[in-house]
């Protein structure tokens, strides 16, 4: 079975969801390490499930690559096949990228390559699209430039806003990074 090692800063519903399709057996999976570079509620809800919850400080390395080395060797030590970035607000460096290719799996809420980067549905909205949507994606050392794996689309309505539109395409993520991972998880059995 392919085991998962996820990283996220915030509040984990995309770990939460993808936890609950291993649960009732949608996503034939293990999640093994749970690591957060924050005090964040990923990790209050992997604690409440019993996984191996892991915060990291940053603050505690001097550059970026000796805390993203830190990173792949706990990973590492857990035997993690494919690394989910769940809601990570960090951009990773080569040490890391090069520590698992084509093994690093992140979701973007914008139909990529349209709208990369921090705040992707207010750039929808600035731009005037008719269609958002979600991407999940190969990470690469390009930010939100890696090969797309899946994407779901999502209207945007006349009185969106950037909350509503948001919300709608977090429930699209919550569906499509499980659907994502098994096509993935596919190559690994």
């Amino acid at each position: 079975m392919i085991k998962l090692g996820f990283l996220g800063s915030g509040r984990g519903s995309n770990f939460q969801a993808i936890y609950k399709n291993i649960l009732n057996g949608t996503l034939q999976a293990e999640a093994v390490v749970v690591i957060s570079n924050k005090q964040s509620k990923m990790l209050e809800i992997s604690e409440e499930h019993g996984l191996s919850s892991v915060f990291i400080d940053p603050k505690g390395f001097s550059s970026k690559e000796e805390f993203d080395a830190e990173l792949v060797k706990r990973l590492e030590s857990h035997g993690v096949d494919l690394v989910i970035l769940a809601g990570y607000m960090k951009i990773l460096t080569p040490v890391f990228i090069n520590a698992f290719p084509n093994r690093i799996l992140n979701i973007h809420p914008s139909l990529l390559p349209s709208f990369k980067g921090l705040h992707p549905q207010k750039q929808a909205l600035d731009a005037g699209v008719k269609f958002a949507g979600c991407t999940v994606h190969y990470v690469t050392l390009e930010l939100d430039s890696g090969p797309i794996i899946m994407q779901e689309v999502v209207p945007v309505l006349p009185d969106d806003n950037e909350d509503s539109l948001s919300k709608r395409i977090l429930e699209k993520e919550h569906i499509i990074y499980t659907e994502a991972i098994k096509i993935v998880a596919g190559k690994y059995n």
